[in-house]
């Protein structure tokens, strides 16, 4: 976990958000199976992390979102 040493409270952070997304897709993929398991998580760790972006102010997290979800559908339906 650590290199001989307490993590620092921003390395605890990162640590703490990592596996609480690993515990959403694990949970996510055993309700609904390897690939819509997968999406749904995604669309829940995106949505987690697009609310910060928008509180803390940042725009260009939820614009990138917004044009990868863009090109998903456009593959699929356009």
């Amino acid at each position: 976990m650590s290199a001989g040493r307490p993590l620092t409270r921003a390395e605890r952070k990162d640590f703490n958000r990592a596996e609480h997304e690993r515990k959403i897709r694990k949970e996510l993929i055993a309700q609904h199976g390897e690939e819509l398991g997968n999406f749904y998580a995604w669309l829940r760790i995106v949505n987690i992390r697009g609310t910060q972006a928008f509180r803390a102010g940042n725009t260009d997290f939820i614009h990138e979102v917004t044009l990868a979800l863009h090109n998903v559908y456009g593959r699929h339906f356009g």
